[in-house]
């Protein structure tokens, strides 16, 4: 991150909450305590039956269908910025490569995201995040790289965990319709974690989705806690998105 990236992320991410009007419910009238920048997100997306999927998720959260079934995302990216609230992004600490594993689900209303896994290429996000987020992540071997207009992308992580893939944007930026598909897949304004049994929610903010379909080969994924289909997922690119964090609390 050079010097004009150090001090503009601060602010591109505090701006966020100039636009709130796409949010499903009120942003909290609490502090948020950690910015996080977004570059080069590639979500993959399988239908899964949503009795599959069920019984991996705690029996407090509704697992939500769309289309008919229920969805299963995998979405490698690359995080940069990463601070906490006034403060400016720590250099080498502030950037590293991640890829998440989730499911959609609500509770009270609130629809959200629920993760089954969470790799990272740094083994202090990775501590951090398990201890204040109660989120199951794990550090990994990952390598992000451009070709041309490509991002190759390679996780590995111990005990078979792995994903491969090339992508690349293919189309026109767009915002997701409400009621679509893509909406209900990236629209999401909170996740959930437990911890001893207890329910947890965590608010976040960002703008609306600046999606684009995406070209995408997958040589590899095993990350999935399921078999996924053989078929073409569904993908969409997403060059950068900028995202306020709230804490952890009882859902």
């Amino acid at each position: 991150m050079n010097v004009r990236e150090l001090f503009d992320t601060p602010v591109r991410q505090a701006s966020t909450l100039d636009e709130t009007a796409h949010r499903p419910w009120p942003v909290p009238d609490r502090p948020w305590v950690m910015g996080q920048t977004w570059d080069d997100l590639l979500f993959v997306h399988y239908d899964v039956p949503l009795e599959k999927l069920r019984p991996l998720v705690p029996d407090g959260l509704e697992v939500q269908e769309h289309s008919g079934t229920g969805w299963l995302g995998v979405t490698p990216f690359v995080v940069t910025g990463l601070r906490a609230r006034g403060l400016l992004p720590l250099p080498f600490a502030s950037s590293f490569r991640e890829l998440n594993v989730r499911t959609y689900v609500t509770r009270d209303g609130k629809p959200g995201i629920w993760f089954f896994s969470l790799d990272a290429s740094s083994q202090l996000a990775v501590e951090a995040a398990r201890r204040l987020y109660r989120l199951p992540y794990f550090n990994a071997d990952i390598s992000m790289r451009r070709r041309g207009k490509e991002v190759v992308y390679d996780c590995s992580r111990d005990g078979g965990k792995a994903f491969s893939a090339t992508y690349r944007p293919d189309g026109e930026v767009f915002n997701a319709e409400a009621g679509s598909l893509e909406h209900f897949l990236t629209e999401r304004y909170c996740l959930y974690a437990e911890h001893e049994g207890q329910l947890c929610r965590a608010d976040i903010h960002h703008r609306p989705w600046p999606l684009q379909p995406a070209a995408a080969r997958i040589d590899l994924n095993t990350m999935p806690p399921l078999k996924v289909s053989e078929g073409d997922p569904l993908v969409h690119y997403s060059a950068r998105q900028d995202v306020v964090i709230w804490p952890l609390h009882s859902a």
